[in-house]
């Protein structure tokens, strides 16, 4: 029997538009209330594949634009990847180099592997987002913007807390594409305080 998962109306959006995954439209959600990316940013996505976010990075801005994942990921015109893990201080480097030394922008939709154990997942998920705040605190130019996803749970309050210490406007955000039922949640910063204290380690 055909997963729902596949067969759902933003899935098939998604396909006739052209884009890779119906993750697209979280993105141009998120953009739409927030305006996160203005069209000349130079934007990171961090767990990118398959690229669902880097097609829409690149329809909104004429900036550069890196896409990095542990899996490659199917080249995309006007769009430079990267293969490895993003806390690896050399995958860091390269992604600097590629940006230009700081970014405008960070985005992740990156997730763990789910175990089906609830507070499992969730702290695997809240520990994602803590790392893609300790880069973000590298890379960001002062009144950069934010986003990375989170599990709902009381975790996510401690996460929700720390990046309010980096930025100044700061909000959860449940997108309508997300699967009914589901735990995801977007955390939408903007407006980077500047470097944080500890730039090259955890926070």
């Amino acid at each position: 029997m055909g997963s729902q998962w596949t067969k759902d109306s933003a899935y098939r959006k998604a396909m006739k538009a052209g884009y890779r995954t119906r993750a697209a439209y979280k993105l141009l959600e998120i953009q739409k209330k927030s305006g996160i990316i203005r069209p000349d940013d130079n934007v990171v996505d961090i767990g990118a594949a398959p690229g669902s976010w880097l097609q829409v990075i690149r329809d909104l801005t004429g900036g550069r634009v890196i896409g990095v994942d542990l899996n490659p990921i199917v080249p995309i015109e006007g769009v430079t990847t990267i293969t490895g893990d993003f806390t690896d201080p050399l995958v860091q480097e390269r992604i600097r180099e590629e940006i230009g030394g700081i970014a405008n922008v960070l985005v992740s939709d990156a997730a763990p592997k789910l175990s089906g154990q609830k507070s499992y997942d969730q702290a695997r998920a809240v520990g994602l987002g803590e790392d893609a705040l300790a880069f973000a605190c590298t890379i960001l130019k002062p009144g950069g913007n934010l986003v990375i996803k989170s599990f709902q749970g009381e975790l996510f309050v401690d996460l929700l807390a720390e990046v309010r210490e980096h930025f100044y406007s700061v909000r959860g955000y449940r997108t309508k594409t997300s699967r009914k039922g589901s735990a995801e949640v977007y955390i939408v910063a903007k407006n980077f305080k500047g470097r944080c204290n500890d730039t090259e380690g955890s926070l």
